[in-house]
């Protein structure tokens, strides 16, 4: 199956993450800071990337634009447990400003096992046409839901 970089300075959701991947049969390496994550990203190779986007340190705004330097082709889906909202004044939509940067998907946290895993499937299915396909744009990047 595939190999996935989780970056979430939560445990919780990190070893809950992990479990649930490696229960459908992936291998997954944790972070606990977009540093360290940037720096397994760099060492080791992956064919998905998992990135909290509200981490002390390095971000993961900063640390999607550095991996998308490093492996544009990495396919990147953001989470976060910030709430969405459509009030005005109320504060942005980091997840869809996520995806306008390079993300390719974005769940909101808590999130249901079900939909984790289906979204880690359309992404690897994603990337894996995108790779075989002849005709993509150099630069191209996967897109999932």
């Amino acid at each position: 199956m595939a190999r996935i970089l989780i970056v979430d300075d939560d445990t919780a959701v990190q070893a809950t993450v992990r479990l649930l991947l490696e229960r459908a049969g992936h291998s997954v390496v944790t972070a606990g800071d977009g540093r360290k994550g940037l720096s397994l990203f760099e060492k080791e190779d992956f064919d998905l990337l998992f990135l909290d986007i509200f981490m002390p340190g390095m971000d993961g705004f900063e640390t999607m634009r550095l991996a998308h330097q490093l492996r544009p082709l990495i396919p990147i889906v953001v989470i976060s447990g910030r709430p969405i909202s459509s009030e005005e004044g109320a504060a942005p939509d980091f997840l869809t400003m996520a995806t306008k940067l390079g993300a390719v998907s974005s769940l909101q946290k808590p999130f249901k096992p079900a939909a984790l895993l289906a979204t880690v499937t359309s992404c690897l299915e994603a990337a894996k046409r995108l790779s075989s396909s002849s005709s993509h744009a150099p630069g191209g990047v996967a897109s999932c839901p």
